[in-house]
């Protein structure tokens, strides 16, 4: 996963499946993250469940994770706040996949 470094923040490209039968990070694409979300694509619903979920995963609050880019397409990049890409690579590890 191509994790980049902006200053004291971390962007993660992610790869989101939404309508998926439950939530999982399910492994990597083209660089990105792949994370299944059983939240459906229609008014913002599967990117809302996307920050929830991501904050959960990396135990940061909600207020620092944000869409930057992707709004409408499968292909996201998530902005976190304050936080160094290592660590938020050493909590998506492959162990994490399901």
């Amino acid at each position: 996963m191509r994790l980049q470094q902006s200053g004291e923040d971390c962007l993660l490209p992610v790869r989101l499946h939404p309508g998926a039968r439950r939530n999982a990070i399910t492994g990597e694409h083209d660089g990105a993250l792949k994370i299944a979300l059983t939240a459906p694509p229609v008014d913002g619903k599967a990117n809302e469940a996307l920050l929830r979920y991501l904050a959960e995963i990396l135990g940061v609050s909600l207020n620092r994770i944000e869409l930057k880019s992707g709004q409408t397409s499968r292909s996201k990049m998530v902005l976190i706040t304050c936080i160094r890409a290592e660590e938020v690579a050493a909590k998506l590890t492959p162990a994490t996949y399901t």
